[in-house]
């Protein structure tokens, strides 16, 4: 089963690809890695990338697609795999048809700006030790302090209010656009964010077909 996971950043979209990677026995595939992958094999596509990279140059569409295809045609991906962060745009999407690369179902994990906004912006961090909390969800039982270490905790720049909207509008600018496009090809199915990440799991597994 060849899978895509829309949703705005913060929806969940890395979790529920982790849960589905087991569940399913199949591969998550990263933009990030699968450059990585090709740069490190030295294949035609990877050189190209890897000149870019060495540039400061962005990898166009065309090499990212390029490394995708070179990618999910590998054995791992024989019974199935799940893009992590592709495609971005309508381009990228229309590219991935045009190449052939086989998507089955595209799940959108759908939840609301101010709910994702309540979620980021109240992670907190330990600047000493990592530890991670939540002003809501997972509070540390002293305001500010780390419960492992003392550590002061830190908002992230990528949670800070302003850096989150902006991510939002992004999202809803260029990535959203994907839903028109899957929906038109049939392959668009849509499931609830808001709940727990078991029930998110379980309506993701029932849409797709792998539960009764």
């Amino acid at each position: 089963m060849n899978l895509i996971l829309l949703g705005a950043p913060g929806a969940g979209k890395g979790t529920q690809a982790e849960l589905l990677m087991e569940k399913l026995s199949i591969p998550g595939i990263s933009t990030g890695n699968m450059l990585r992958e090709a740069v490190a094999n030295g294949s035609e596509v990877g050189k190209k990338a890897k000149y870019c990279m060495d540039n400061g140059l962005l990898v166009s569409d065309d090499i990212i697609m390029d490394i995708v295809a070179e990618r999910v045609a590998k054995p791992d991906c024989a019974n199935g795999f799940i893009l992590d962060g592709v495609p971005r745009t309508l381009a990228q999407a229309e590219a991935l048809e045009q190449r052939g690369v086989k998507i089955d179902h595209v799940v959108s994990i759908e939840i609301d700006d101010s709910v994702i906004e309540g979620r980021m912006t109240g992670r907190r961090v330990c600047g000493k030790c990592g530890a991670s909390y939540h002003v809501v969800a997972n509070p540390s039982k002293v305001d500010g302090v780390c419960d492992s270490c003392g550590g002061e905790l830190m908002i992230r720049k990528d949670d800070a209010p302003e850096t989150v909207r902006r991510r939002l509008e992004v999202y809803h600018e260029q990535t959203e656009v994907l839903k028109d496009f899957y929906a038109k090809l049939g392959k668009l199915r849509t499931v609830e964010g808001n709940q727990s990440i078991e029930g998110a799991n379980e309506d993701i597994l029932k849409a797709i077909g792998a539960r009764e």
